[in-house]
């Protein structure tokens, strides 16, 4: 089967992108031939399709030379539909699967597929078809006003605070519509059960839905460690939303107990200055062997997240490291988690409860765990076999072909 893969970068940027590489990876490894289209980007990994990938959009520079494609790229890009229909007619694929495309590509693509009839699968990293900003969060708070009215993103400036990014978004988000997403998309892969009802509240139809848990390569699992040394950790992007700042809240309150905080983001300075404490340690970024060598020997890992996370990497890293999760109560969190086998769960934003289940985990909770059993039990739910079987059955289905 010839299946052509598109995100908005072709290197390890976020989970996202992370899972269409190993998603590529995969379907390889079973003999299909694989394509993929994403921006152009200066850390990008060589690829044979390079020449058809679009120019760069750089959201997080502010001048006259990119405003204009900052401005048309997410409505609307000649380039980006150029190029498409280019890689389309030369490598002919069976079927289209996409993941994170809107603002650096657009949805202009599955538009393009569709019109030449190639069916379009799409996976659902974020909330992005149901809410402009994309994480469902307003004055820190969740929120789902957009679900019914996408007029709510203008009236409270909820990108980036500020009235021109809104009324961007909206007219994105006017633009490429359900009515005609659902129209142009042959099914959409949920990878938790929380997002899934989450579209379907925000009017999507049900059996265009189906849920897919992500996958961990197997051939990482040798990673996993007899011993367990003497320190938690968090495992992600250092934002707001994340729920960062109030894991380190409750982790000043417990010096005996060593944290280590694995990653970047917009508030690494900030916090690395706040939270100067002997046993806080801010390991910065790791590359992915390394990221999973120090889950494998944490304790536990904590989730601490304050949006609505979908099926979050680090939980499945973790876990099929054989290390248990200390996860916020939001979102597809819990789908992962179930206390007292593989984890805890805390009530999300809350101190306290943070406060009390970490000290509660260093204590009586490790006694309750055996990480040769998560380890065991993840590396089978989570593995690319099972991924696989159930995304051929999504392929076939969207083809209309039992024959693949």
């Amino acid at each position: 089967m010839r299946i052509l893969i598109s995100t908005k970068f072709y290197y390890h940027k976020g989970g996202a992108c992370i899972h269409a590489s190993e998603l590529e990876k995969l379907l390889k490894s079973k003999g299909h031939e694989v394509a993929f289209f994403a921006m152009q980007h200066p850390l990008n990994k060589p690829s044979d399709y390079s020449a058809y990938f679009p120019s760069e959009v750089d959201y997080s520079k502010r001048n006259l030379q990119n405003l204009k494609e900052q401005l048309l790229r997410p409505l609307f890009s000649y380039e980006v539909k150029r190029k498409f229909k280019a890689l389309l007619h030369d490598f002919k694929p069976d079927l289209v699967h996409v993941h994170n495309i809107h603002s650096q590509l657009s949805p202009i693509i599955v538009k393009e597929a569709w019109k030449v009839k190639i069916p379009v699968v799409w996976t659902l990293h974020d909330y992005k078809l149901l809410c402009p900003r994309y994480d469902c969060r307003r004055n820190d708070k969740p929120c789902e006003l957009c679900f019914t009215d996408k007029k709510n993103v203008v009236l409270y400036h909820c990108m980036k605070n500020s009235l021109p990014a809104s009324l961007l978004a909206y007219a994105e988000a006017i633009i490429w519509n359900r009515v005609k997403l659902s129209g142009y998309t042959t099914q959409f892969i949920c990878p938790s059960e929380f997002i899934r009802q989450k579209m379907i509240s925000g009017g999507f139809n049900k059996d265009q839905l189906t849920t897919i848990n992500n996958f961990f390569n197997a051939d990482k699992l040798n990673l996993v460690q007899q011993g367990k040394e003497n320190y938690y950790c968090y495992v992600g992007r250092l934002s707001q939303e994340k729920g960062v700042e109030t894991l380190l809240k409750a982790a000043i309150e417990l010096p005996r107990y060593h944290l280590k905080i694995i990653g970047t983001g917009p508030l690494y300075d900030y916090f690395i200055k706040r939270y100067n404490f002997p046993h806080i340690e801010f390991c910065g970024h790791k590359p992915g062997n390394e990221v999973q060598e120090l889950l494998s020997k944490a304790v536990f890992s904590v989730i601490p997240s304050e949006w609505y996370e979908n099926n979050p990497l680090s939980i499945i890293e973790s876990l099929s490291m054989g290390t248990p999760v200390l996860g916020a109560e939001i979102g597809g969190i819990p789908e992962l988690i179930t206390e007292n086998v593989n984890g805890f769960l805390f009530e999300s934003g809350n101190l306290l409860d943070l406060r009390d289940k970490i000290e509660y985990f260093w204590g009586k909770g490790i006694h309750l765990i055996d990480n040769n059993e998560i380890a065991n039990i993840s590396g089978k739910r989570f593995s690319s076999e099972i991924y696989y079987e159930k995304l051929l059955k999504v392929y076939r289905n969207a083809k209309g072909d039992l024959d693949m």
